[in-house]
């Protein structure tokens, strides 16, 4: 996979996400002539799992107190649970709280709402929080409150160096939608500075794997079967290899809640305002960094299926259209929709 958009790619001893990522990606374990070094933890609201092969040290090291270092300085940086990070107090109106972290995932995010015409948008904040899938109180907004949360949502932003600014001042970032794969790039790019170079790291289902197992196969992973609910027990739908590739799973079916007999999904779209309801049950896209992977996941589970596949068909060879793969709902029974590319990972 190519790297399309670029932008200053931090390299801290400590990194992670606010956000509690969809439980959408089962690492698939198979006999390994070598047992690898495993470790597990919670961040960010979610789990996560990072398993890796040590070969520079006769006796292989736990790296998870850098791990957890890693993890906890991005939470300080990037997340909306942690009070005090920079991005509430940015979204408070700090405009001089921008870190090499944020400057990555603002830089980033604007480029892809450009790419994606829109599906993907830093901006929604005030509306996430407002429809409940934040850390604020629950609510349906009424038509006059809906126009004044899109206008915030449309407002400009950008900065100036490490200085921010917005248009209005009731505009809010959500960097949900990237945070936490790029949160499973930087754990990764953390084992290689150690030398490790055969690893796989599963944040919250954002994943990113690297090298081979101990066998010399590919990791394998397997994604999700949509679930009727969300306290449904997980089971795999399709598996896939990957090597040196991340891969993200966006849907619909494990957050979100009902009111008078309907479903509001997490995912908003920022054109309505409200939260997405159509067929497309989730989205997956292997490239070559998760935090890419993670947009654009986001961005196909706001434009639907219909206008996913049209999006694909009119980007070839564009960020995240290669491999991508599809679950939707055809009158009550599940179909799949995958790219060629995607098509040449699936273990048959």
């Amino acid at each position: 996979m190519k790297r399309f958009f670029h932008g200053k790619s931090v390299r801290h001893s400590g990194v992670g996400r606010f956000f509690a990522g969809l439980l959408l990606l089962v690492p698939l374990t198979g006999c390994r002539p070598t047992a690898p070094v495993q470790i597990y933890g919670q961040a960010q609201g979610t789990y996560y799992s990072v398993q890796y092969y040590d070969h520079v040290q006769r006796q292989p090291r736990n790296l998870r107190p850098q791990i957890d270092s890693l993890l906890a300085a991005f939470d300080q940086s990037a997340s909306l649970w942690v009070d005090s990070s920079r991005l509430r107090r940015l979204n408070a109106g700090l405009t001089d709280s921008l870190d090499d972290v944020l400057l990555f995932l603002l830089d980033n995010s604007l480029r892809l709402t450009d790419y994606t015409d829109g599906a993907f948008d830093p901006r929604v904040g005030r509306l996430v929080q407002t429809w409940g899938f934040s850390f604020k109180q629950r609510q349906t907004p009424d038509s006059r409150t809906l126009d004044t949360l899109l206008r915030a949502a449309r407002g400009t932003v950008g900065h100036s160096g490490h200085r921010y600014h917005r248009q209005h001042d009731d505009t809010e970032l959500d960097f949900n939608a990237i945070a936490q794969g790029y949160a499973s790039d930087l754990v990764g790019q953390l084992l290689e500075r150690y030398g490790i170079r055969d690893y796989l790291v599963d944040i919250g289902g954002e994943v990113v794997a690297h090298g081979t197992k101990a066998d010399g196969q590919p990791w394998r992973v397997g994604i999700e079967r949509p679930a009727a609910d969300s306290l449904s027990t997980p089971a795999v739908m399709t598996a896939i290899t990957l090597r040196d590739a991340s891969v993200v799973t966006s849907g619909s079916y494990r957050k979100y809640y009902e009111r008078d007999g309907m479903r509001f999904s997490h995912t908003i779209d920022p054109a309505t305002g409200r939260p997405v309801q159509h067929t497309l049950l989730s989205a997956s896209v292997v490239e070559s960094e998760s935090w890419l992977a993670d947009a654009m996941a986001t961005a196909y589970m706001v434009m639907g299926l219909d206008s996913a596949r049209a999006f694909i068909a009119s980007h070839p060879g564009g960020p995240g259209t290669e491999a991508v793969y599809f679950i939707y709902d055809d009158h009550g029974t599940l179909k799949t929709y995958a790219t060629p590319a995607f098509e040449e990972l699936i273990i048959k």
